[in-house]
């Protein structure tokens, strides 16, 4: 089969006197991915599977887990509109051609809780067990404003009878909950989750105080979002991050994107954040949103979410050796159609692999980061624009790579889950590129680097 074609074409020129002046000439925006109703995807990409799963814009962000005798997705549930579930669905992908809807958890008198529901979803393991973490909006005029997350055991999986919750985590103080969560494994050996909440900043909780029942102290901490001159943001300080450990300083690395643009922390004592590095200033950007590094830490991807805006590369060398602190210039940008805008993603250097709503699966390679090079796509979503809110708001919403065999799941906000493969990808280990082993991709059974602070 051919692998799909590269398309690095020059600006297009409807793009926005704001856009433009926010890229630089190497980083032009591409033009439309050649792809019909008929033939929705390059010929390097092999759909195995697609599981439908209810109304339209019911569906979020998803996680799977990573260990291959744990063939599991999970699927966050919403309510978008009027139509909708409030909750989590739990997917079996043991034959990725055919996954299997195994168990769904549904908050408890669901027309009573009002707005989104579920939106994001995260799995960790505790003493040999495994749990997901699901978090939940509910909103004004209904109950459980103030419950941020539900915790549920699913060490039992595949047997649905065996999954419970555990907890649920709530912040009276913040009401209207989590909007995006982060689950990580410290190099202090706890496991803590990082939450965007109406908060000036990321909370962090330790997740093992939690499923042991210690719910008063599991709030250990909070990355701050820094003054700028957009404010400190009034609702959710942050909207995404991730965080990673840093091998060159012995460093664990917090990547947000919020109020301003985007700010890299220190938070090896996670009880004091230190700042490292800013992003502000940058053209066509007030609020980050999804902001990923390499596994070496000197590139990053950065989404702002709006119509018409890319994904910009950044080069963090100027800062990383200390020369600068704030970084204003991306060195190159991607988008798949000039038109829409790109979402969620994950890195597996070289390769970022994209949830692009309107535009689906899109998958670039980094190689050479100033010139970003597509090598894969599918569309998941070939009906019309959203009229509901903005049009780019539908498709395929979130994405993730199992690293063991390269398996690519996603899910769609109105078609479903879909898994994938991709030519001539089995898998990644960032060692075969020369790279540390660091994805968002966590290691559970790892020692702590370490001790505790």
């Amino acid at each position: 089969m051919n692998a799909a074609l590269p398309f690095r074409s020059g600006a297009h020129a409807a793009l926005t006197a704001t856009l433009l002046l926010s890229l630089p000439a190497a980083a032009a925006a591409q033009d439309a991915t050649p792809w019909t109703p008929l033939n929705r995807g390059s010929d390097n990409i092999e759909v195995l599977g697609h599981l439908p799963l209810g109304p339209r814009l019911s569906v979020a962000d998803m996680d799977v887990e990573q260990e291959l005798h744990r063939p599991y997705a999970y699927v966050s549930r919403m309510v978008y509109g009027t139509e909708g579930p409030k909750g989590v669905d739990i997917i079996s992908i043991a034959d990725p051609t055919r996954p299997e809807l195994l168990y769904e958890w549904r908050i408890e008198n669901q027309d009573l809780h009002m707005r989104t529901g579920g939106m994001d979803v995260k799995h960790f393991k505790w003493k040999d067990r495994y749990y997901l973490v699901q978090s939940l909006q509910f909103g004004q005029g209904g109950p459980d404003t103030d419950l941020g997350a539900v915790v549920l055991d699913v060490t039992g999986l595949p047997d649905p009878a065996t999954v419970r919750e555990v907890a649920r985590i709530r912040e009276p103080e913040m009401p209207g909950g989590f909007h995006n969560i982060f689950i990580y494994k410290h190099s202090n050996g706890r496991v803590y989750l990082f939450t965007t909440a109406r908060a000036p900043g990321a909370l962090i909780y330790d997740l093992g105080m939690i499923v042991e029942g210690n719910l008063e102290n599991a709030r250990v901490g909070m990355v701050p979002i820094p003054e700028s001159q957009f404010g400190r943001g009034g609702g959710r300080g942050y909207h995404d991050f991730y965080v990673g450990y840093h091998p060159d300083t012995d460093e664990d690395r917090f990547y947000g994107g919020g109020t301003g643009g985007y700010y890299i922390y220190d938070v090896s004592d996670v009880e004091d954040p230190q700042l490292r590095i800013t992003l502000t200033g940058v053209s066509g950007v007030s609020y980050g949103h999804t902001f990923t590094p390499s596994p070496d830490g000197r590139y990053v991807i950065a989404e702002t979410e709006y119509q018409y805006a890319p994904l910009r590369i950044f080069d963090l060398k100027p800062a990383l050796e200390g020369d600068v602190t704030n970084i204003r210039e991306p060195i190159s940008a991607f988008t798949a159609h000039w038109r829409h805008l790109v979402h969620n993603h994950e890195v597996r250097w070289p390769l970022v692999f994209v949830s692009g709503y309107l535009d689906g699966l899109q998958i670039f390679n980094l190689q050479d980061p100033k010139n970003p090079v597509t090598v894969g796509y599918y569309d998941t979503y070939i009906g019309p624009p959203n009229t509901d809110r903005y049009s780019q708001f539908n498709g395929a919403f979130g994405v993730d790579v199992r690293n063991a065999d390269g398996l690519i799941v996603v899910s769609d906000m109105s078609t479903g889950l879909w898994t994938f493969r991709m030519e001539g990808f089995g898998g990644w280990n960032g060692r075969q590129w020369g790279y540390p082993d660091i994805s968002s991709a966590q290691k559970w059974d790892e020692p702590a680097r370490r001790p505790m602070r």
